[in-house]
């Protein structure tokens, strides 16, 4: 499946929010939600593998150009109100996805408003990350993105030095990475903007929960996971096995086919 064509939706404080579109630009479809360091670019490669739907319709959220900025009331409710303007302006969706904060977004969303179906990958909330808030703070305010891009590589994804100065040895990617930081701190922060919730995605029909083979029972990300699932005790719980939190870039035509066979079994 192709890109088709981009949009773009105002939202509140003077924003707005960018999507790209892949199948027919008109067909309500799959939205992908991703999640903090990660844009619309990164999940091209996924979007273009899943066929299940006559349109992908990928997010890029605020923070992240071509969007446009955070604004200073940003909240995790801001992002649940910038996903309504999406959903309205593209004219509803047969399912929603959301990869780790996009995930959470998501099933916030199916919180508010009815939903056919809603698929988060690695979904995360509350405690997750707060270990790391101070050195992310710290970095904002020092406007240092490297060493953001080095807390969230070492402390959460759990790589190595020597895997961190690899990435810092590629200039094109290593000022991508950084780019991409830009709106962490703000993220993280959010989810400690309101008390966790006790139920999500309490308006959807069918909700799906995927976790990677390799983060399943672990920390971060997978115990995170299970703070999740135990609040969406309807939804059925999934595996991609051999992956981990980054299954959209190291395997995307996997991740696309396990998508696409959830929306074949509703």
């Amino acid at each position: 499946m192709e890109q088709s064509i981009r949009k773009r939706f105002s939202v509140a404080g003077g924003s707005w929010v960018t999507v790209d579109v892949y199948g027919e630009p008109d067909a309500p479809g799959l939205v992908v939600v991703p999640g903090a360091m990660s844009d619309a670019l990164g999940w091209r490669t996924v979007a273009t593998a899943v066929d299940a739907w006559p349109s992908v319709a990928v997010v890029n959220r605020r923070g992240r150009a071509p969007s446009g900025p955070m604004t200073s009331a940003y909240s995790l409710r801001t992002e649940v109100a910038d996903l309504g303007v999406v959903l309205d302006g593209l004219g509803g969706a047969q399912a929603l996805f959301g990869w780790s904060y996009g995930g959470l977004i998501a099933l916030l969303a199916a919180d508010e408003r009815p939903l056919r179906q809603v698929i988060a990958y690695e979904p995360v909330m509350r405690p997750f990350g707060l270990d790391v808030l101070p050195g992310l703070k710290a970095a904002q305010a020092a406007t240092d993105p490297g060493a953001a891009v080095e807390i969230v590589h070492r402390r959460l994804a759990g790589l190595d030095g020597a895997a961190v100065d690899a990435l810092r040895a590629d200039p094109e990617v290593w000022a991508a990475l950084c780019r991409l930081a830009g709106p962490l701190y703000a993220e993280l922060a959010a989810l400690y903007g309101e008390p966790a919730p006790e139920a999500l995605a309490r308006r959807a029909d069918r909700v799906d929960l995927i976790v990677g083979g390799t983060s399943r029972g672990r920390a971060p990300y997978g115990t995170s996971f299970d703070d999740v699932a135990r609040r969406v005790p309807h939804a059925g719980v999934h595996e991609l096995p051999g992956q981990g939190h980054m299954a959209h870039l190291q395997a995307p035509a996997e991740l696309g086919r396990l998508i696409g066979g959830l929306a074949a079994a509703r």
